[in-house]
């Protein structure tokens, strides 16, 4: 499995398996157990996904050694400070049933995350943290947090897809070496991304499918892509993208599918945050 270095030298797989959305428990539990069989040694949760205790119910089970597997949760706008952060941080732990991550992101750039960032940087400098970063921070709020704290975020979590590349986001972060994490990399199937005629076209040199174009190139593009599925079969496909490598004409047809904006989350839109703010959990 490829991986790629953190900017505190942490070494982080660079595929992995996301579990957004995936609400029923038992389907959450296959779903990781089939990725791990499959080689796949990234899970990204997060505490108001509301299937934590399933993904660690699942690693638990699959019988192999904590160190070998990279977990990832997330810090919900509703326990945004340093005193919420620190108590939903235990009981990402409890539901996982581990007593470290390996890694720990703020969710989004809303609430007190300045508060939440001081809690993390303590949990990372006690070693219950392996890497601390971010999700969904556009420049400017990314800038502001780095100059206003000494832990720089090792990983950026963003939209990013074929359609939505990021390259500004992607330039900021390049300058303290903060890697870009990929959510939703198959756009959610929005724009007939599976059909799209130069992913399809790509796809056929090599005999693969449109998404294993877009996950090569996520791979050769150095961007960590947490693709979700609960089909096992789907699962297996996204993990076979190691025998084939696109050309520089095929990275170059893909660079010009952007569309230069967001496609499923519009971070500054007052609706969204009116929206994001109002989603509640129990954890």
């Amino acid at each position: 499995m490829d991986t790629i270095q953190l900017n505190n030298n942490v070494r982080m797989p660079l595929l992995g398996l996301g579990v957004f959305q995936v609400t029923d428990q038992a389907v959450c539990k296959a779903s990781v157990r089939t990725a791990l069989e499959t080689g796949c040694r990234l899970i990204d949760t997060a505490a108001c996904y509301g299937n934590e205790r399933a993904v660690g119910e699942a690693v638990k089970g699959s019988g192999i050694p904590r160190e070998e597997l990279f977990l990832t949760s997330k810090v919900w706008i509703q326990d945004a400070g340093y005193d919420k952060t620190m108590g939903s941080f235990e009981k990402t732990l409890k539901n996982l049933q581990t007593d470290y991550l390996d890694l720990y992101l703020i969710h989004m750039p809303y609430g007190d995350y300045h508060g939440s960032w001081r809690a993390m940087e303590e949990l990372y400098r006690a070693g219950r943290v392996r890497a601390i970063g971010v999700c969904n921070f556009l420049p400017d709020r990314l800038l502001d947090l780095i100059l206003s704290h000494e832990v720089v975020p090792a990983v950026d979590q963003i939209e990013l897809h074929p359609f939505c590349q990021q390259r500004e986001l992607r330039r900021a972060m390049a300058q303290y070496r903060i890697c870009p994490m990929a959510w939703a990399p198959f756009a959610e199937g929005r724009e007939g991304i599976f059909q799209n005629p130069t992913l399809s076209g790509i796809g056929a040199q090599y005999g693969k499918a449109p998404a294993q174009v877009i996950l090569r190139w996520m791979r050769q593009s150095n961007i960590i892509t947490i693709p979700k599925s609960v089909h096992a079969e789907r699962i297996r496909q996204n993990f076979d993208v190691d025998d084939f490598v696109l050309s520089a004409e095929d990275m170059e047809e893909i660079g010009k599918l952007d569309r230069g904006h967001s496609l499923i989350l519009d971070v500054p839109s007052l609706d969204e945050v009116y929206r994001l703010h109002n989603i509640r959990f129990e954890q």
